[in-house]
């Protein structure tokens, strides 16, 4: 199964199948968020700097970065971004926009193999993105609709998937580089929602051997309780081969799902995030090798967490 690596410049993080899940934060985002887009516009990145802070706190991967802004200058904005963050965290970061000068600036200003957010299965923006991705060797997410939109049919978004695979090809960025993002739709507005993206997911994962993502809030929207929607979706997802998602750590509901899918599908070895995240230094009767522990549980430390790094880079 494929393995896609991105980079910061000292710290690598691998998507893949049998590794613990990939939450990529959604904060960076002025999208619906007035006072975040008024700040970014006027180079004021206070509300930037704190939620790049907690999302990594809260346990965040990767982060987004998206400065969309109407009227603003986006690719100095989004190149400006993307220094700032990078000189608060060494995680990873994915470089999003729908303008392909502000991915153009973004790379330029970024220290490693990002991820680019996004190219889609037009002609056009095949032949934009695809050219930039493989100059900078970066990883990238590819989005199943096109020319005539989002299909409510998962056999219409699989072959944009397969389009945009092959494409990539054609410029020498291969499948391991690819992370499909099969489209979530509301769940409240398309009662099939959730059972056409577990589908999708396998399929892309049995067929094409690409990793995935979505934006996982995306299913709950319209209803109440949105976070415990959100967490079983996201678990549901990651047993049926979802590997990452853009979403916020900041949630439990959300955290506790993923931390709790990874410890089931046996990413995270002798449930050691879990413990060490949850269990207060007991492992009620369990030691951190899977025996049975004599007698009343006794503290421990747990060893290392499970996370989805490979050794920092020189």
């Amino acid at each position: 199964m494929a393995e896609t690596v991105v980079s910061s410049a000292t710290r690598e993080v691998v998507i893949g199948t049998g590794r613990p899940f990939v939450i990529i934060g959604e904060r960076i985002n002025p999208t619906g968020r007035t006072k975040l887009a008024e700040e970014m516009k006027a180079g004021d990145y206070t509300t930037v700097i704190a939620d790049t802070q907690a999302q990594v706190a809260a346990g965040a991967h990767m982060l987004d970065v998206n400065a969309g802004i109407p009227l603003a200058d986006e690719p100095a904005i989004l190149a400006e971004t993307v220094k700032l963050v990078q000189s608060l965290t060494d995680v990873p970061l994915s470089i999003d926009s729908s303008i392909v000068a502000a991915l153009e600036a973004g790379l330029a200003a970024y220290e490693g193999k990002p991820l680019v957010n996004s190219v889609t299965g037009e002609d056009d923006r095949i032949e934009s993105v695809l050219p930039l991705v493989a100059e900078h060797g970066a990883a990238v997410v590819a989005i199943t609709n096109d020319e005539t939109g989002i299909s409510e049919d998962p056999d219409v978004r699989f072959a944009v998937a397969e389009k945009i695979v092959r494409a990539a090809a054609d410029h020498g960025i291969p499948a391991h580089d690819i992370v499909v993002d099969p489209l979530v739709m509301p769940v409240g507005a398309m009662g099939t929602a959730g059972r056409q993206v577990f589908a999708l997911v396998r399929r892309l994962h049995d067929e094409l051997g690409v990793n995935t993502t979505c934006g996982a809030s995306n299913v709950s929207f319209g209803l109440p309780n949105r976070n415990g929607l959100n967490g079983a979706f996201l678990a549901m997802a990651i047993a049926n081969g979802m590997t990452s998602a853009i979403t916020s750590p900041l949630h439990e509901e959300v955290r506790q799902a993923v931390m709790a899918a990874d410890v089931l599908m046996g990413a995270d070895r002798h449930a050691a995030s879990w413990i060490g995240r949850y269990g207060e230094g007991r492992s009620e009767g369990w030691s951190a090798t899977g025996r049975r522990r004599g007698g009343r549980a006794g503290r421990r430390t747990a060893p290392a967490p499970d996370v989805p790094e490979v050794s920092p880079q020189p």
